[in-house]
């Protein structure tokens, strides 16, 4: 049985639009703008066996948040062409190659004053309106060679550009773009990557972009499954280091393991640290949760070329954040979920994670060592949180995590604030959804114009 398809994995099949939502607890009044997330949500299913979660096409959910109160709920799938042609409405725009047109289902991000629906392998960006109604297919980071803004980027709180590490399926190379706020491309560099990796995701420190090379690579004959990769153990893992002002690659070879996400990186003391969470073994697009991956710390040696790794903490965990104002910066707290995502399905309850298993948020603290679990129960599924620092911003971890849990009673999602300083405290507020939110990938908090 897919367990992909089966409680909170399973999707919604209605898009709802609901205002003046119940709240248990109150809302900061500091809290002004929306919390959006997206995810994979399929529009039908041919063959729920065979269905491989991250292939869904893309749905939008979001709270609207101010002066204390949820006025509104959204959910809503991106309108790629083949979406609008399903739903029976017109098409939004048109892409170049129709064959690269999908439904963008890995992050949501705002830049300029636009709020866009990301993707990777070459697949373009979708904008959407502020109420998440789809404008079209954007041109955002869009280059010569047929790259675009890539998953996973990265806003950079010094100078409000957009960094983006795009790849394309069979490219022999990925590029840097860096996107200034008026959204037209100020820089982009071509990077060498001879053996086709899956780079997912990057970092940015002052000086550095820095990217991964995993034995995780592209297989041409894969194409038709939607996952064109496989994990050849013939190669090691490399960690990569491009300057920013330009220059050749530093490269630190490692052990076999692919970097799912990171966490945060910085510069110290002639070294390069990078938290990341990291897959110690071999993925299944198919199964992607019977990979444990792990929080770690790579700390690369700019004189001697080496790479040191440290576990920082080992309870299966991903979707890392952080307060992205301490982005490529030194910084103490950082965010995480232990997602039901990577846990085993009970025998006989196989849309149920095993017994014992908690979904949780958790917050470590870098400096001291400590890693706090903010639980939500057995029944609970939580994803991924982000940080909202509060108007006063006092310290570091001085604001909130919002997230979205299922909450199995109501067979509905809540928005659950947390008070960031108080992690494992009461909520300072649910906000009560009218609907599920599937387990899905990668928020934002959209602050008010």
């Amino acid at each position: 049985m897919n367990r992909y398809v089966l409680g909170n994995f399973a999707p919604v099949t209605e898009e709802i639009t609901a205002f003046d939502l119940p709240v248990t607890g109150k809302i900061p009044d500091d809290l002004d703008g929306r919390y959006l997330r997206i995810g994979p949500n399929p529009l039908g299913l041919e063959d729920a066996s065979a269905h491989i979660w991250t292939l869904g096409e893309g749905m939008v959910h979001g709270v609207r948040l101010r002066d204390g109160r949820a006025e509104w709920y959204r959910n809503r799938w991106v309108r790629s062409a083949s979406v609008a042609d399903r739903l029976g409405e017109p098409r939004r725009g048109q892409v170049a190659d129709e064959r690269l047109d999908f439904a963008p289902n890995v992050q949501i991000a705002g830049h300029g004053g636009r709020l866009y629906a990301l993707i990777e392998g070459g697949l373009p960006p979708y904008e959407l309106t502020d109420e998440l109604d789809t404008v079209g297919p954007a041109g955002l980071g869009a280059t010569e060679q047929g790259f675009s803004a890539n998953a996973h980027s990265k806003y950079d709180h010094a100078t409000g550009e957009l960094h983006s590490l795009a790849f394309r399926y069979g490219a022999d190379f990925v590029q840097h773009i860096v996107i200034g706020p008026d959204g037209r491309n100020r820089s982009v560099t071509d990077i060498k990557t001879p053996t086709l990796p899956y780079m997912h995701d990057f970092a940015l420190t002052e000086h550095y972009v820095v990217f991964y090379e995993s034995p995780m690579v592209f297989e041409p004959g894969r194409l038709a499954t939607g996952v064109p990769f496989h994990w050849n153990r013939a190669l090691p893992s490399r960690l990569g280091l491009l300057p920013r002002a330009g220059g050749a690659v530093q490269w630190f070879e490692t052990a076999p393991v692919m970097v799912g996400h990171t966490l945060n990186a910085f510069e110290d003391n002639g070294t390069v640290v990078v938290d990341v969470v990291v897959h110690p073994r071999p993925i299944d697009f198919a199964d992607v949760g019977a990979s444990k991956p792990v929080l770690e710390r790579w700390t690369a040696d700019l004189a001697d070329g080496r790479v040191a790794r440290t576990l920082l903490h080992d309870r299966p965990q991903d979707f890392p954040r952080l307060n992205g104002r301490f982005g490529g910066k030194p910084y103490r707290y950082g965010y995480s979920a232990a997602a039901e995502l990577y846990a085993t399905p009970s025998a006989t309850e196989p849309d149920r994670p095993d017994e014992g298993f908690s979904s949780a948020l958790l917050k470590h603290d870098l400096l001291t060592g400590v890693t706090e679990a903010h639980e939500f129960g057995r029944d609970a599924s939580a994803g991924e949180t982000v940080f909202v620092p509060s108007a006063r911003a006092a310290a570091e971890d001085d604001g909130y995590n919002l997230v979205y849990v299922h909450d199995r009673d109501r067979g509905a999602a809540d928005l659950v604030i947390l008070a960031s300083q108080d992690f494992t405290g009461e909520p300072l507020a649910r906000v009560h959804l009218p609907a599920r939110v599937p387990l899905g990938l990668h928020g934002s908090w959209i602050p008010a114009a």
